[in-house]
């Protein structure tokens, strides 16, 4: 039976790099592999899933229009396939999150979902929540805070290197933009509440 994973981290996990590493290992097994990643993260190219190490693969884009379980339908007929891999999940829709566990339920094709699971303020992405509710399988992917505690929140900065407290949920980017934090240092930076050592 097919099932629906969702790999969740705070950035500079090494998300991608898991993603790239699953699709590798399908594809030296004879598997053929769907790759998938949004079309608003376009960083490293257009249809790119690039880790920080320097691995890359193409992939298809989907945006918020985007049906997977028509697509991967169509996918089917043209032959084999074993298994769909997504980056940037946190930026899939409720509604594509139902038609991923379509994918699953019905075309019996596992998906490996991922992504991030709360965004600078704290708060979960649309994806990332169905998939925290409807994945068959939830798994954290870590990384560490600067203090060396594991690292659960993203703080954004703004122009200044300050920690932002408002803006839009997206705003793609990198290192420059994003630092991966302890919900402690979170806490004291982003909701302003003084940190116990």
């Amino acid at each position: 039976m097919a099932q629906l994973y969702f790999y969740y981290s705070a950035m500079n996990a090494g998300k991608s790099t898991s993603l790239l590493q699953s699709a590798y290992n399908y594809q030296e097994r004879g598997m053929t592999v769907a790759i998938f990643t949004a079309a608003l993260d376009n960083r490293f190219g257009i249809g790119k899933v690039s880790s920080r190490i320097g691995l890359a693969m193409d992939a298809q884009i989907f945006d918020s229009n985007f049906n997977f379980m028509t697509h991967i339908q169509q996918l089917k007929t043209q032959g084999r396939l074993d298994c769909i891999l997504i980056d940037e999940a946190q930026f899939l829709s409720k509604a594509q999150v139902r038609q991923l566990t379509d994918v699953v339920d019905e075309l019996n094709v596992p998906v490996l979902a991922f992504g991030l699971r709360t965004d600078f303020l704290g708060e979960t992405f649309a994806g990332s929540e169905a998939l925290l509710a409807w994945a068959d399988k939830l798994i954290e992917l870590k990384t560490i805070c600067h203090c060396g505690r594991k690292a659960n929140f993203v703080v954004r900065l703004d122009e200044h290197g300050q920690a932002a407290t408002q803006g839009s949920q997206v705003q793609i980017g990198g290192n420059e933009s994003y630092v991966s934090m302890c919900r402690t240092h979170f806490k004291a930076l982003v909701w302003q509440e003084p940190k116990m050592e």
